[in-house]
This record gives structure tokens, sequence and C-alpha cells, in this order.
């Protein structure tokens, strides 16, 4: 059965014979996301109910941040993971003015009981909601036992001694720390995105790139890449290089923008859907004089990434 996802705080009951319910951002999806899904899902074919979730778009901490906060998923990839930790249905509440305004009581009442028809809910242990973050585990303990579901704290995640949170992968992000990324998030951190025209500026560099415009979406990292690419469902194979950022060179973008050069490849991906996976971080994005500059440093690049990949290197000029 396909993922059902529902959007308001209010209407019918979206599980009539009961759910178990997990509550939580879930940027990400990493590790301890996983565990806590994972938990739902056994939960419910063990009580014979509907398992699901209660998220939120935009992401609380980006609603109240002054700063854009960098996203580690984006809600479609979000909703993929649901899907595949096996949920039945996801409340993907819109955070606004309007939500922080509800009363913790309200949210229990109104959404955990009224809409989810919770018998069960999980959260992390220091979660806490409603109006003035007055809502926390002790409440649900407590007004669970009087409306007829139980609350249950899922401890943290730990690697290594450290804990797994979407702020510790974004740190790691940030910093190019993409193997020490990869057992937080328990896979490689990728980009997906449309393939669409651009000024075609790479191509004329002998550098033909296909580009992701990330819009509205803040990025994690910006830089220069050694990545693995992936097209339509298939896997990240293809080797490549990729800028991601603002082109300050040629100044012709006021969004960052994915490019990714993909070695020894041709063929027409326009239209297509692919996946970027980062590997190493090479060096930051930097302005240079002149295209002939630039072109030279791309051709370091390829060197690089290469290198970095495994394969062959090419020869450059010194």
């Amino acid at each position: 059965m396909a993922l059902r996802l529902f959007r308001d705080t209010s209407g019918p009951s979206i599980a009539p014979g009961g759910s178990i319910v997990a509550i939580g951002a879930f940027d990400g999806l990493h590790r301890g996301h996983q565990s806590l899904l994972d938990t739902v899902h056994e939960r419910a074919v063990a009580k014979h109910v509907s398992a699901a979730a209660i998220s939120f778009e935009p992401l609380p901490r980006a609603f109240f941040s002054p700063q854009p906060l960098p996203r580690l998923s984006t809600v479609r990839e979000k909703l993929q993971g649901m899907e595949a930790a096996r949920l039945d249905a996801v409340l993907m509440l819109r955070f606004n003015q309007k939500l922080t305004a509800m009363p913790a009581e309200d949210f229990i009442t109104h959404v955990l009981v009224g809409r989810m028809n919770a018998r069960e809910v999980w959260v992390g242990a220091d979660f806490r909601f409603g109006h003035g973050r007055r809502g926390d585990f002790a409440m649900l303990e407590r007004m669970g036992a009087q409306l007829g579901f139980t609350a249950h704290a899922l401890p943290p995640v730990e690697i290594e001694g450290v804990r797994v949170s979407s702020s510790r992968v974004r740190a790691l992000l940030a910093e190019g720390c993409f193997a020490e990324v990869l057992p937080l998030l328990g896979r490689p951190f990728v980009i997906e995105g449309h393939v669409e025209h651009g000024n075609k500026l790479g191509r004329t560099l002998g550098y033909p790139t296909a580009n992701i415009h990330l819009r509205k979406r803040v990025s994690p990292i910006q830089g220069i890449f050694s990545v693995r690419i992936g097209v339509g469902e298939g896997p990240c194979s293809w080797p490549g290089v990729a800028s991601l950022g603002v082109r300050p060179t040629v100044n012709s973008v006021a969004e960052p923008l994915l490019e990714a050069h993909l070695f020894d490849f041709s063929g027409d991906l326009y239209g297509r859907r692919v996946a970027v996976e980062f590997v190493t971080k090479l060096r930051d994005e930097q302005k240079f004089a002149d295209l002939d500059t630039l072109t030279a440093q791309m051709k370091l690049d390829e060197t690089h990434a290469r290198q970095a990949l495994g394969m062959n290197p090419i020869l450059v000029d010194a």
C-alpha cells in the first residue's frame, strides 16, 4: 500500500483502527530517525494498527531561525524515506504562526487523539511541542494515561560515543567530512534533481555539465567535489566532478547551482532525474581573474577528482 499523506490538523481520523505514531522533523532521516521509524513499524505490526508519523514543513528550526537553515533532504526525499520505512501514513503539518499558537494540550487532544487515534506515541527524549514549547514528554505521559495512549521516549542513537543528530550531520557536511557522515546517515550524502538547461558555458570550456537548480533549498555544502552520479533509478556509479555554489567567476546565478561533469560521458541528460553522491571535497569555490585561469583550475580539479575516485589521472601541463 502506498504511503498516504495528510497536511491538516483538523479532519476525520487518519487511522480509524488506531495508530502507532512517531513525531519529529526528520530532516535527513539519519540513523536516529531510522531507529525511531523502525520501532514504530514493529509496534504497529504487533498491535495490528497503522504505522504513522507526524512531521513539519518548513522545519521548526528553520521557521524560527533568522538565517536560512541548510536542509539535508527535500520534502520529496523525506517522504520517500518514510515510505521505505514502511509507514502507512504521514501527517505533514504546515509549520506556521497558527500551529505555533496551538496550546500543547490542544495538539494532544486534536492531533494525536482526534486526527491520529494514537495508541502509542514515540518521540526523542528532548522533544518539545505546543505554544511556548510547553509540551514535553511528561505531559504526553500524563494526558496519554487519561486519553488512552502511552508515551515512549527512544534513547538517542550514538555512534562511537557521539549522538546522531541532524545538526551533527550538517556540521560535518559543512567541513566536507563525507566519510564521517556515512555511518550517521547510514548511506552517502546525495542531492537529487532534474537536469535543466543552463548557459552552456561549461560546454565551451570543455566541461559540459548537468545542471540542477536548488531554488529555495539551502545546501549544507558549497565548493568543488569529486562525485558519483546516478541517472534515473540507476545507482550512483558514474564518476565525475561537481561544483555547488554561485559561480563567482561568471557571476551568472543568484541562487546556488549544482553543476556535475560526468567523466568520459556522451549523451543527453536534459529533463532526466539524476542523483549526485558527494565523495570528497576538493576545494572551496573561488573567483578567478579570467576564463583561461578558470579552465586551467578545472583541469586540475578533474585530475584531483579522478585520483580521489581511484581512477587514472589525466596529465595536466605544469
